[in-house]
């Protein structure tokens, strides 16, 4: 089994370690792949720094805070309620920056914006126009979205993943239910939605299981196994 999230490698590693997963996870939306063994990173693809500038100069002039991950750590130009209710969901410290354009001088693994989904909505359609192909645009839940570069999204973390390993696209099932399990699911040689999931998940996926709240995910694999036997 592997572990395909939207969330910091040091978030991720715990739950990985805890469930006795050893094989490498694929985290900040595909753009990390590490070994929750030994820390190490296999795979690292940031947003170029100019990019990077750039999108923190639109969103500062609209009037947005945001999240700023560099080398596995939370940087944020002051803590904000909106931004420790972040670090307290995912039990991170935040680092308060002051000026983020002015610090900012490594490339970042991903920038996030909180907010309200219908002000999130509006916002993703203002930047996927200014930034067409110059960077990945997702919300991983209503009120996160999500900014990485043009060559990540959870299926090219996955694709490499595959590689590194040696196992078939063909043979690979994958689970999804954000808008950012799109491309996830479509890659997958069977790809599966749950029955809450995001509209579009849905609609590219080749099977849809129960809900998250009736577990099925849980269902379809145990169904698999006992297939097998």
């Amino acid at each position: 089994m592997v572990l395909v999230t939207g969330r910091m490698f040091r978030s991720v590693r715990r739950y990985a370690v805890e469930a006795g997963i050893d094989e490498p996870v694929v985290c900040y939306q595909g753009a990390v792949v590490a070994d929750p063994v030994d820390g190490r990173w296999l795979r690292h693809v940031p947003i170029p720094l100019e990019v990077a500038r750039e999108t923190i100069a639109v969103l500062n002039a609209e009037g947005f805070g945001l999240n700023c991950y560099v080398n596995d750590e939370l940087y944020v130009a002051e803590i904000t309620p909106e931004a420790k209710r972040y670090a307290d969901f995912q039990d991170l410290e935040l680092h308060p920056v002051g000026d983020l354009l002015e610090w900012l001088d490594q490339e970042p693994t991903k920038l996030v914006v909180i907010d309200d989904p219908e002000v999130l909505d509006r916002l993703e359609q203002r930047m996927q126009e200014r930034f067409d192909g110059r960077l990945y645009i997702s919300k991983s839940l209503p009120y996160f979205l999500e900014f990485a570069s043009p060559d990540v999204t959870k299926a090219t973390g996955l694709a490499f993943l595959a590689d590194h390993l040696g196992f078939a696209r063909e043979r690979t099932v994958a689970f999804g239910d954000g808008e950012n399990d799109i491309q996830l699911v479509e890659w997958a040689g069977h790809g599966v939605a749950v029955e809450n999931a995001h509209p579009r998940v849905k609609e590219v996926a080749d099977f849809v299981c129960p809900s998250v709240d009736e577990e099925g995910v849980a269902q379809t694999l145990e169904a698999y196994l006992h297939s097998r036997t």
